[in-house]
């Protein structure tokens, strides 16, 4: 009969600290596994396309270092997936590096230390792209053509349970996983334990952003999940939180379209008929869940291209008539910056917070409110460019001409006379899927050992 328990400490490691309370009494509570995912592409592009993290490395290192010591003390492996955000080669060896250091600093005794990378060459996509089996777009997106690819900076795959159950096999105590799906990083431990597919997937699901399947809502809280026979059950390790059938369900639906299938390298998590039952005041168990297999493993792509330098302007508006015609200022301002560089290559965005500025057309209170801070971003090939364009467009909303108005002082407010330098543009290039024969073929995995 499969036992398993396994603690999940943070849904995103680094993103904020993970509450160390909370993941004490999860480690008391005597896990097989200490897991956390330390990836998303909800941060968008850049980081991708710049070999960067958006978290503080402070941050990063404080999670692996809680992790870390508390999986060498109580004799338990490891496994991080995704690492640095993205899951990039600089970002596998960046964490791989923090390890060697945080087991260092504290002594500890020698451990074996597993990673793989998931960054794809793009001459490897372009032999794809002229096969047999194209590499096939999502969320409706055409198959990847050779001008999209040329416009990639960098293309990560992302693993499913193959290079962690690899590493698993071949004994490893702490593993760093390059890109991966959420739930996989779970299910490879649960799987390597002899659980089913249905009831490790589950499992994966539902621990992938570690107390957001709690309630009430608070973040960075561990959570532990477990398979005993078949069903699982997740426990929140906070006193004041309890994964109840709502939250629980909830979770499930969490991040989809589509509420019932999560979709992985080699098949499909069907939540259709998933059955939940309260067995205590903080703990839901979970039966139903059914897994099947894909006829051809496809790996997920994700590719990042730099569309160019960004500088960014904040303004703000408080007179009624303004207010009332900010798409009259904000064409005109549009047309100045027209009228002053021309065809050249320069893009220009508003985001009016206080009439759509989250939610934009899709708002349904399409009334303003009674201020709006519009913040301009301006993007262009080169840094000059782009910081005129973008105080251009800032700028000019302060000179637009509306009728009536009969004042020389503007209707708009700076909250600063300068446009501030941003990160660089960058836009999803690849969101694709890619047949592979074997799915280790994108994952080579390395072993060392540390503390030798």
């Amino acid at each position: 009969m499969p036992s398993i328990k396994i603690i999940c400490p943070n849904g995103h490691l680094g993103f904020a600290p993970l509450k160390l309370d909370s993941f004490l009494r999860g480690v008391e509570a005597g896990p097989d596994f200490i897991a956390a995912d330390s990836g998303s592409d909800d941060i968008g592009p850049v980081p991708l396309g710049t070999d960067t993290s958006t978290s503080p490395e402070a941050w990063q290192r404080q999670d692996l270092e809680a992790m870390l010591l508390a999986s060498r003390r109580i004799g338990v492996p490891m496994i991080i997936g995704s690492a640095g955000d993205t899951g990039t080669n600089g970002r596998v060896d960046r964490y791989v590096e923090m390890i060697r250091e945080i087991a260092s600093k504290h002594g500890l005794a020698p451990f074996k230390l597993g990673y793989f990378y998931s960054e794809v060459d793009k001459e490897q996509v372009r032999k794809a792209i002229g096969s047999a089996e194209p590499v096939l777009g999502l969320d409706g997106r055409d198959a990847l053509d050779e001008a999209e690819l040329d416009a990639t900076e960098r293309i990560v795959a992302m693993a499913g349970v193959h290079p962690f159950m690899k590493l698993l096999d071949e004994g490893c105590d702490v593993i760093i996983g390059g890109r991966s799906s959420d739930c996989a990083i779970f299910a490879a431990a649960a799987l390597h334990r002899g659980a089913s597919e249905a009831d490790a997937y589950y499992l994966g699901k539902v621990l992938e952003c570690a107390s957001f399947c709690a309630e009430p809502y608070g973040a960075k809280e561990t959570v532990l999940g477990a398979v005993k026979g078949s069903g699982v059950t997740v426990t929140a390790m906070h006193p004041e939180q309890r994964c109840t059938i709502a939250s629980v369900a909830g979770h499930a639906m969490y991040e989809r379209s589509n509420p019932f299938d999560e979709f992985v390298a080699g098949g499909r998590l069907d939540m259709r008929d998933c059955h939940y039952e309260q067995i205590d005041p903080r703990t839901t168990r979970v039966t139903g869940q059914r897994f099947t297999p894909a006829e051809r493993v496809r790996v997920k792509l994700e590719g990042a291209g730099k569309i160019g330098e960004r500088f960014v302007g904040i303004a703000s508006v408080r007179d009624p008539y303004t207010i009332a015609n900010i798409d009259k200022v904000i064409d005109w301002a549009k047309d100045q910056t027209a009228e002053r560089f021309g065809n050249a290559p320069y893009e220009l965005f508003y985001n009016v917070f206080g009439k759509n500025g989250v939610m934009g057309d899709l708002e349904p209170v399409k009334v303003p409110a009674h201020e709006l801070c519009i913040v301009v971003q301006g993007i262009a090939p080169t840094m000059e460019m782009a910081e005129e364009v973008c105080m251009t467009g800032t700028r000019q909303l302060f000179y637009a001409r509306l009728p009536e108005v009969k004042g020389t002082a503007g209707g708009v407010a700076f909250v600063l006379d300068e446009v501030l330098k941003a990160s660089p543009a960058y836009r999803w290039t690849v969101n694709h899927t890619l047949a592979v024969d074997d799915p280790l073929e994108l994952f080579p995995t390395h072993i060392a050992t540390i503390g030798a």
